[in-house]
């Protein structure tokens, strides 16, 4: 990023985690199917300092940590223990925290992770099938059951948006979501999850990616781009990177590291100089936008946290 060294990232999706401390079952019990394959280099505790040491040379402002899978059986616990870490680290700057949408005690739990000033949406990853052929439509735990729907409509209430991660072949439930309840921000994580990057694949993302971005509370964060078995290369993501901005457009995307996770595949610098390779030709303006100010905006950072 040699041309824009001194342009201000807000880093729209990160994590911490304390296993020493806190229960993260994913990464301290028995090791699940993880879409880079070997994970076992995330089994172990990154805190502020960590971030801070992997993005040396970047000038990070900001940042937005995206919840864990901190255990389940109390997700407002993982906000309380974000709380401390701001006081005592100074990040992260806001948070996107957990509910189940559809347990019975959603509204309880909407109301205590919104009480936090610093709470600015909800995720929950919605079921998911392994790929386009094995889809359905309205299965318990889907985006388009009626007692996950019920959950979402809550949202509004608190002023909270919502973080979906799900592939790309899920969108159209996440179209009529966004069609449905239009006073609710919609923000896709990791690009829409474009695994397959076969011709047909990328086709068929794309198209799904232009349906739901046919409704202008839906906003995409482009991360997560790493490819299983592959390092992150700009050869790789770069063409991806265009087309989901060509789609989405300049105001509606924003870059995010998803960081430790995509350490995995390749370091902080690495993926945010294939972020401004792949946008070196547009106005400063419109890079800044990406970088910072989209992330600013669709996560409210200039409300008092």
């Amino acid at each position: 990023m040699s041309a824009d060294a001194d342009l201000p990232i807000i880093d729209a999706h990160q994590h911490f985690w304390d296993l020493e401390r806190n229960p993260y079952p994913w990464l301290q019990g028995e090791p699940i199917a993880f879409r880079y394959g070997d994970y076992s280099a995330l089994r172990r505790s990154y805190l502020p300092a960590d971030y801070r040491r992997d993005t040396v040379g970047h000038r990070v402002t900001g940042t937005v940590h995206v919840e864990a899978e901190w255990d389940r059986a109390d997700p407002v616990a993982e906000t309380r223990w974000l709380a401390t870490l701001r006081a005592t680290a100074g990040l992260p700057t806001v948070a996107v925290a957990h509910a189940a949408l559809d347990r019975e005690d959603v509204a309880e739990v909407l109301a205590a992770q919104a009480a936090f000033p610093f709470v600015r949406g909800i995720r929950h990853k919605p079921t998911a099938a392994a790929s386009p052929r094995d889809a359905a439509r309205g299965a318990p735990g889907s985006m388009d059951h009626p007692r996950w729907r019920a959950g979402y409509a809550l949202l509004g209430e608190h002023h909270l948006s919502f973080d979906l991660q799900t592939p790309w072949w899920h969108l159209a439930a996440a179209a009529e979501l966004a069609r449905d309840f239009p006073n609710t921000r919609l923000i896709i994580n990791h690009t829409g999850l474009p695994a397959d990057r076969s011709a047909a694949g990328l086709a068929d993302w794309r198209a799904a990616l232009a349906n739901v971005a046919a409704y202008s509370n839906v906003a995409l964060k482009i991360s997560g781009l790493g490819i299983r078995g592959r390092a992150w290369s700009a050869a790789d993501n770069v063409p991806v990177i265009r087309d989901a901005i060509a789609i989405f457009g300049i105001d509606r995307c924003c870059f995010a590291s998803n960081f430790p996770v995509d350490s995995l595949v390749g370091s902080f610098a690495t993926i945010y100089a294939g972020f401004a390779a792949a946008v070196a030709d547009l106005p400063a303006a419109d890079r800044r936008k990406l970088f910072h100010d989209n992330a600013a905006r669709l996560y409210r950072m200039d409300e008092t946290a």
